[in-house]
């Protein structure tokens, strides 16, 4: 049994992301001032996306605890849209883009800081909130798939709604750069153009790979415990509980009078 129920730890995730956006949407940079303002920002865009993906698994957890012994058909099959809903996010976009978040993030920290998080920024953005949108977003999702099933969708839709979001965030990011004229990342601005293409098409290939990788993690994660068999009685156990019992008879015996 665990020590915390899941239910419980879908609550404490879905505050905690509450609590990072808001308190990174307080912050006045000038970044947020500009042309498309936090949104331009794929740090952002997953922190959106993971805190509505643990808000749908805090609504599935609700419905199925309200429907649960109703018998009402009607809100069975809601429930199993709820769930369904609940998976393809996790598939498409809650695990691939947080993973590719805090990978990406932080292989260019560790290279060059400035190239993806300048110096400048720790003057508005404490260390502890860095974490919240840069590193805690890979257990808090690990944990969710190690204590829930999900069902993935076919691989080519997967596959697909993947590509749809990748290429449509690298338009997005073109077209800030087109109306102001300065990249969202200021590594973008030191690459030339066929570096940039390079690169835009090696992050859709990497979105591709995470979204394989997480569904051959959420069925390595379950069929491992499918397979697992349940513990059996050990026989020495078994012969202890014996020759107890039959002690216990031979004293009810001799304490009983005759």
């Amino acid at each position: 049994m665990a020590l915390v129920p899941c239910q419980v730890l879908r609550v404490a995730i879905l505050l905690s992301y509450c609590s990072i956006l808001c308190n990174y949407k307080a912050i006045e940079m000038p970044s947020h001032q500009t042309y498309g303002g936090s949104w331009k920002f794929l740090t952002f865009i997953d922190l959106v996306i993971q805190a509505v993906f643990f808000g749908i698994c805090v609504l599935t957890d609700l419905s199925s605890l309200l429907t649960r012994g109703s018998g009402n058909q009607e809100q069975e099959r809601q429930l199993r849209k709820l769930i369904s809903l609940r998976d393809w996010m996790l598939a498409v976009l809650a695990f691939p883009v947080g993973v590719f978040v805090v990978a990406v993030f932080w292989i260019i920290y560790a290279y060059d800081r400035e190239m993806i998080y300048p110096k400048l920024l720790d003057n508005f953005i404490p260390g502890w909130l860095n974490h919240g949108m840069h590193t805690t977003v890979l257990p808090f999702i690990l944990i969710e798939m190690r204590t829930s099933h999900h069902a993935y969708p076919s691989r080519s839709s997967g596959l697909a709604a993947i590509c749809t979001f990748s290429v449509g965030y690298i338009l997005w990011v073109c077209w800030v750069h087109h109306v102001t004229g300065m990249w969202v990342y200021p590594f973008l601005e030191h690459i030339g153009p066929g570096a940039r293409i390079i690169f835009f098409g090696s992050t859709t290939i990497l979105m591709n790979f995470l979204y394989l990788l997480g569904e051959v993690l959420n069925s390595y994660i379950w069929d491992t415990q499918r397979r697992t068999p349940a513990p059996e009685p050990q026989p020495h156990i078994l012969q202890d509980a014996q020759g107890c019992l039959s002690r216990c008879v031979e004293c009810t015996k001799t304490c009983l009078p005759s």
